[in-house]
Parts: structure tokens; sequence; C-alpha cells
């Protein structure tokens, strides 16, 4: 079984990239829940604003989240498209694992029964 996805394996490798740090993962549920602005997000945690700033970039160029000017304001948002596809990808390397290890016990039980 090939596993086909509608993401490029630059991609793929961005949006590992960007949820491998556990501050870009809990910035993408932030988001989720609804819109903030990046100043908000900074809020919410201990380090610099540019350095909340530099995560928004990486998730933004991994597609998980967007920014829109409100003025002087930026609002980031999650991309659920973006995740929806990523999501498929898990759901097919799962269905991809489950296939084989069943093909597995298949063999071993028709190994045991001779």
């Amino acid at each position: 079984m090939v596993v086909r996805i509608a993401l490029s394996d630059a991609e793929v490798d961005r949006v590992f990239h960007a949820l491998a740090d556990a501050t870009r993962r809990d910035i993408v549920r932030r988001t989720l829940v609804g819109s903030s602005s990046v100043s908000d997000l900074a809020d919410a945690y201990s380090m610099s604003f540019a350095a909340v700033q530099k995560h928004v970039a990486v998730l933004e160029g991994a597609g998980l989240v967007s920014k829109e000017a409100r003025g002087r304001t930026r609002i980031v948002r999650a991309e659920p498209g973006q995740l929806a596809r990523v999501r498929d990808l898990l759901d097919a390397y799962g269905d991809l694992w489950r296939g084989r290890i069943d093909r597995l016990d298949t063999l071993l039980d028709t190994d045991k029964e001779q």
C-alpha cells in the first residue's frame, strides 16, 4: 500500500518541524479556540514578544496558522484545512500499519497451525 497525501514532502517536513515544539503546539491549540493577537499570545508565555513572533512565523510557514493585519495588530488564527490534511496523512499511515499488523497476525496464525 502506498500512502497518497495532499501534502508535498517539503510541506510534511515543515508541518512536523513546526509541531515538534511544545510552544508552537500550544499556539495552534489556542488559535483553534479563537483568533488571538500576537501580543495576547506573547502574554501567555515566559518569553519575549520576538520569540513568540518567530514561533508564529514557523507555524505560518507550515500553513498551520495565518496572520491578518488589523491596523497595527496582527491577528493569528489556526488553519483547519491544513490540520485536516495532516490528520488525513496520519490516518493513512495508521491504516497502512494496521494492515501490516493484521497481515502479520494472519501469517503467524497460519504458521502456528502448520
